[in-house]
């Protein structure tokens, strides 16, 4: 339902202002205007579970456990090697690099296709070139700021789209990218679960790092030192840290399941909220799949 997403940032960042005090429950539903019963169904509505079990996948201790328990798995999915098309969300995704020139021409003789859509977890700017997803963020937007429902072939484009393609000949498209937005977060019943391609811009350093990222399951989390090894650069963790701070495909290549070795979730492009929404959404539904006595907190 339109409007949960919110709700549950905005429970998240109450949390995060509070937590040396931890709220309960209750005064977290007073925080947001809601009944007890209301914070309920909203959680539920969102991430299937409770929310005293979707807070419980977002404390240090649970990151820690998961980076714990879970290094054969990753150890196998790298080693699987980077040069076929990577498994990620039950899709696989493939990826087109641009070339230096390319990249040096700012988007030069490229079309994009652009929209704003309602996702999971806030409105979303997708861009698009023959290619593949080029560009896929979460500005600071509401449903409204959309605009309006016909497309407009000469809307100028958000000022984050046109700052990374600035060569580029723009269309607003949202009929065609709402499409694809459905088969990204694969919601509603005209889904499209097929293969999905990227079209990146990236140095090439760059493109490696988000091909390592493409290869960590739903669920799971590394550390900026573990992916620095996956990338054959064990001291380079600065670096890779930069690399993963230059993701232009927001969610699809999943560098929100980057986190501190201590556990801490650390910082987050879109919104340290946002991260922890998207790493306990994840986590919900990797609980969930193990079994229907999973989410045993109904309070």
């Amino acid at each position: 339902m339109e409007g949960d997403y919110e709700r549950v940032e905005a429970a998240i960042r109450y949390l995060e202002a509070h937590a040396r005090r931890q709220p309960s429950l209750d005064e977290l539903a007073v925080h947001l205007g809601l009944s007890a019963g209301h914070l309920q169904r909203v959680f539920r509505r969102w991430a299937g579970v409770s929310p005293k079990r979707f807070l419980q996948f977002l404390t240090a201790r649970y990151a820690r456990s998961l980076l714990e328990s879970r290094s054969t798995l990753l150890e196998v999915a790298w080693e699987a090697g980077l040069s076929g098309p990577g498994r990620l969300h039950d899709l696989f995704v493939g990826i087109h690099a641009m070339t230096p020139a390319q990249v040096r021409a700012g988007g030069a003789g490229l079309t994009l296709r652009w929209g704003l859509h309602s996702t999971p977890f806030g409105m979303c700017l997708l861009g698009v070139t023959e290619r593949g997803v080029a560009f896929l963020s979460f500005p600071d937007l509401r449903p409204g700021d959309a605009g309006p429902g016909e497309d407009d072939a000469g809307s100028p484009p958000p000022p984050a789209l046109r700052k990374y393609w600035p060569e580029a000949d723009f269309r607003q498209d949202r009929q065609g990218t709402a499409r694809l937005i459905r088969q990204i977060f694969r919601f509603g019943p005209s889904a499209d679960h097929g293969p999905l391609t990227l079209h990146l811009k990236g140095t090439n350093f760059q493109v490696r790092v988000w091909e390592a990222l493409l290869r960590i399951p739903p669920g799971q989390v590394v550390t900026y030192g573990e992916l620095a090894k996956a990338v054959d650069l064990p001291s380079g963790a600065r670096a890779v840290g930069g690399a993963v701070g230059r993701n232009p495909v927001s969610w699809l290549i999943p560098c929100h399941r980057v986190i501190r070795g201590t556990g801490a979730f650390g910082d987050y492009r879109w919104g340290s909220a946002r991260k922890k929404a998207m790493l306990g959404w994840e986590a919900a539904r990797s609980d969930a799949s193990r079994g229907p006595a999973s989410d045993p907190d109904q309070a």
